[in-house]
């Protein structure tokens, strides 16, 4: 075989590789819900400062604990750019999860929502508040809230909701379908019997 035939056989099969690589990795995702066999996924894309975030919170925690393992469920932040600290109050629960303390910290972010809720000036000192209350390392929280990679993450979960379709929060997929109506634990419950059965 020729050098220049050799040349082209490996110029071939690169561009097979970065063909197959491509497609692989930009497949249809605007379902925003991995799917776990024949359980049931739901995702919720939510805002911190966003009042009906925090009254759907309480039916959402209640599926949790009545579905177990059987639902998958997954939040995803979509921080609304007009409410001023719900970008921040993201990083901060990405922060906290970071020493294992996630849930909590969303729990404290919606009970005390009234609180630093629609406030025009900044609301870390609250933030760091709650994470003296769960006893994590101050310095690594503080250190975290200023952490670009955590920022993007959160950016990149709000870009991702932007393109699968969602213009509000709370928004909720359930096996990668949006859920219409008012995301109540009675309705968002029989939707997931729906797809359970």
């Amino acid at each position: 075989m020729s050098k220049n035939a050799r040349l082209s056989l490996v110029i071939v099969a690169v561009v097979a590789v970065v063909v197959a690589g491509f497609l692989l990795f930009s497949r249809n995702d605007t379902t925003a819900a991995p799917q776990s066999g024949s359980g049931v996924t739901v995702v919720e894309y939510l805002d911190l400062e966003c009042p009906s975030c925090r009254a759907a919170f309480p039916g959402v925690e209640r599926l949790k604990t009545e579905y177990g393992e059987r639902v998958t469920f997954d939040v995803r932040h979509f921080p609304i750019p007009s409410h001023r600290n719900a970008e921040l109050a993201a990083v901060a629960v990405e922060a906290a999860g970071a020493q294992g303390k996630r849930d909590e910290m969303f729990r404290l972010m919606f009970d005390a929502q009234q609180e630093w809720g629609g406030q025009q000036t900044s609301q870390r000192a609250v933030f760091a508040g709650f994470a003296q209350q769960l006893g994590l390392d101050q310095a690594a929280f503080d250190k975290a809230l200023d952490d670009s990679a955590l920022r993007e993450r959160v950016l990149a979960q709000r870009a991702e909701g932007s393109k699968a379709g969602v213009t509000g929060t709370p928004t909720f997929f359930i096996n990668g379908t949006k859920f219409t109506g008012a995301p109540s634990y009675d309705a968002l419950k029989k939707a997931i019997e729906k797809e359970l059965s």
